[in-house]
């Protein structure tokens, strides 16, 4: 299996270290679909990041595909994606939450760094930047008094999804979602960070 993509992303990371955790031996080529634009096509024209070659060479895309790919040929007991339908539920609206602002942090960055200063348009940004946080404060309702990972014994499929989102905007919008306002996210992810899986891909 080989990842493509840059860590600095928060869908690569999120493939990444999940693989990690499911103890899934993987290759991950650093592409950019920006400076090695050439080199990602040849792997996928869509120059979509993360992408990702499975054992019998199909190319998958986007983070929740990969994963939902490498559930089903890792391990049944180091598996992230709980099987009960009521705990899977709860962990798909976790990941769902956590994803929601993982989108608007990247449509921040884009909008700041892609669009020419004198083209922003500063509504779609107040706009993104508000939902990101939408999304934040339901996770932070969710992680207050949480004794350490939302799959109790272990991280689960919602912590990898929850801890990559809140890192990846704290690291490129922090002026955009304030930490204060989230200390039981701002401690859960100093939890999750400590983890090897977390700190073998850095963000930078």
């Amino acid at each position: 299996m080989v990842l493509i993509g840059m860590p600095d992303s928060p869908y690569v990371r999120r493939v990444s270290v999940s693989l990690k955790l499911m103890g899934l031996p993987f290759e991950h080529r650093h592409i950019s679909v920006f400076r090695h634009m050439d080199r990602f096509r040849q792997i996928n024209p869509v120059l979509k990041a993360p992408s990702f070659i499975a054992d019998d060479g199909t190319v998958l895309m986007d983070s929740s595909v990969i994963l939902d790919h490498c559930e089903s040929v890792a391990p049944i007991g180091m598996r992230l994606m709980p099987a009960g339908p009521k705990e899977r539920l709860a962990t798909l609206r976790l990941v769902g939450l956590a994803l929601a602002p993982c989108d608007k942090s990247v449509a921040v960055v884009y909008e700041k760094e892609q669009r020419p200063v004198e083209r922003r348009h500063a509504p779609w940004l107040e706009r993104v930047t508000g939902q990101a946080n939408a999304a934040f404060e339901e996770l932070e309702l969710a992680a207050a008094g949480l004794p350490a990972w939302f799959g109790l014994n272990r991280p689960n499929a919602a912590d990898v999804a929850v801890a990559c989102a809140w890192r990846f905007g704290q690291y490129r919008v922090p002026e955009a979602v304030s930490a204060a306002k989230y200390p039981a996210l701002a401690a859960y992810s100093l939890r999750a960070e400590a983890l090897p899986e977390f700190a073998s891909t850095p963000l930078d």
